[in-house]
């Protein structure tokens, strides 16, 4: 039973000054003459090829073979599934007002897939592949009430056949109420995902841990096979998602024509999985490429510790301290966005055609620029590569805070001397 000084509430499913400016010296790099943004992906005829292996492995189960350099960790999974679009591709990011010489790469971890984009998807691979192992018949995950985690494990466990339970955290003033249909809890509400709500004070009292046990004791007395998997899928089996996706890049890089060494990869921390697979694999591969992450909740502190105890469950034998360098991004607070981030991801989106979110890879991407902006000697000459994670329905979240910053219609001016023909055209 449940403690009665707190409860879910659960849904049933029917049937300051942006970064873009000011920099104390500025140069936009230029392409040279019959040069692309786009000519450090691997070949055409090689992405075809991977791009057909995808897909004609899409949802199955497949044995898993580490690469070389990772074979010392422990535990090794042994199988994963095939649930995302990999793989993903790398382009150049023309980002104004970079330092001068510095170049900006964008690794497209948000066009994974649709329902199941972001990074999410790598971490649900291996641990999906292991609640099918356990003779799971259900998902149990938790997190925030936009969370692209359970959104994406919704929709991955549903095309495994697996109920899946969630549990998000929302405010008390509308703990009670129907959390409507905006962004990730559309997608998650179609799949027919069972939503139990949780007030934030009653999730910081009570722990993510003992939340998701106790809905999983509920469920075995129900007959069930619950699984759990925590907060963004970060636990040591998750990391492998982004062991993985360093292979993945290093063999875009050793395969592109042009062969780019990188001296950053950037990306934003929610969770810390995708960070602590990230740090591990690139300290062990050839990239050796320094990991700098910006925490868009809790604090530096409070993910290296976590991190840590993600490398020290795959005995990597390694100071989280050593191989990342984690910066606070939080702002005022998580999935709380300031009107100068939000006008930010407007002016990324107007001027580079990447729309961020406003949760994770706005606020790193704005951490960044912000950086770049204050520290430019720090940052020239180099070569950076930022993985945007995804969290495109997220900002859907955000549009009466965005639609000040937004524009750009009219009504047509059709003068009446205008020849008119009726059924011309007519879409009715």
């Amino acid at each position: 039973m449940l403690n009665s000084t707190w409860s879910i509430r659960r849904l049933t499913p029917s049937p300051s000054l942006s970064p873009f400016f000011s920099l104390p010296t500025t140069n936009t790099p230029k392409l040279r003459p019959n040069q692309t943004p786009f000519r450090f992906m691997a070949s055409t005829t090689q992405l075809q090829q991977q791009q057909q292996q995808s897909t004609s492995e899409f949802l199955t189960q497949r044995p898993y073979h580490p690469p070389t350099w990772a074979s010392k960790l422990n535990p090794i999974p042994s199988h994963a599934f095939s649930l995302g679009h990999f793989p993903t591709p790398i382009h150049k990011w023309n980002l104004p007002n970079l330092p001068k010489d510095t170049e900006v790469w964008l690794k497209r971890d948000d066009l994974s897939g649709m329902q199941l984009s972001g990074n999410k998807v790598r971490k649900l691979e291996f641990l999906l592949a292991d609640a099918v192992a356990q003779g799971a018949d259900c998902i149990i995950t938790i997190g925030g009430i936009q969370s692209n985690h359970c959104r994406a494990t919704a929709v991955a466990a549903k095309y495994l056949n697996l109920d899946c339970f969630l549990i998000l955290r929302t405010s008390k003033v509308l703990v009670e109420k129907d959390p409507g249909l905006t962004g990730n809890l559309l997608v998650e509400r179609l799949v027919g995902a069972h939503i139990d709500l949780v007030s934030k004070e009653e999730y910081s009292r009570i722990g993510s841990l003992t939340l998701t046990n106790l809905l999983k004791e509920k469920l075995i007395k129900e007959g069930r096979k619950p699984y759990v998997i925590p907060v963004g899928g970060s636990n040591s089996l998750g990391t492998w998602g982004y062991i993985e996706a360093i292979r993945e890049i290093e063999n875009q890089v050793q395969n592109g024509t042009i062969k780019t060494s990188f001296d950053d990869i950037v990306v934003a921390c929610g969770s810390g999985g995708t960070v602590a697979g990230l740090s591990i694999a690139s300290c062990l591969s050839e990239l050796k490429t320094k990991v700098t992450a910006y925490c868009v909740c809790d604090d530096p502190e409070y993910f290296y510790d976590y991190v840590q105890g993600l490398l020290d469950g795959l005995e990597a034998g390694v100071n989280s301290h050593d191989i990342v360098k984690i910066e606070n991004a939080k702002g005022v607070g998580y999935a709380m966005s300031t009107a100068e981030e939000l006008k930010f991801v407007k002016e990324v989106a107007e001027s580079t055609g990447v729309i961020l979110d406003p949760v994770y890879s706005g606020k790193a991407a704005y951490g960044m620029m912000k950086d770049m902006a204050e520290n430019p000697r720090k940052w020239e000459g180099r070569k950076i590569m930022f993985i945007h994670t995804g969290g495109l329905l997220g900002l859907y979240d955000k549009n009466e805070e965005i639609g000040s910053l937004v524009g750009g219609w009219r009504r047509m001016e059709l003068d009446e001397s205008i020849p008119r023909k009726d059924g011309t055209g007519k879409m009715f």
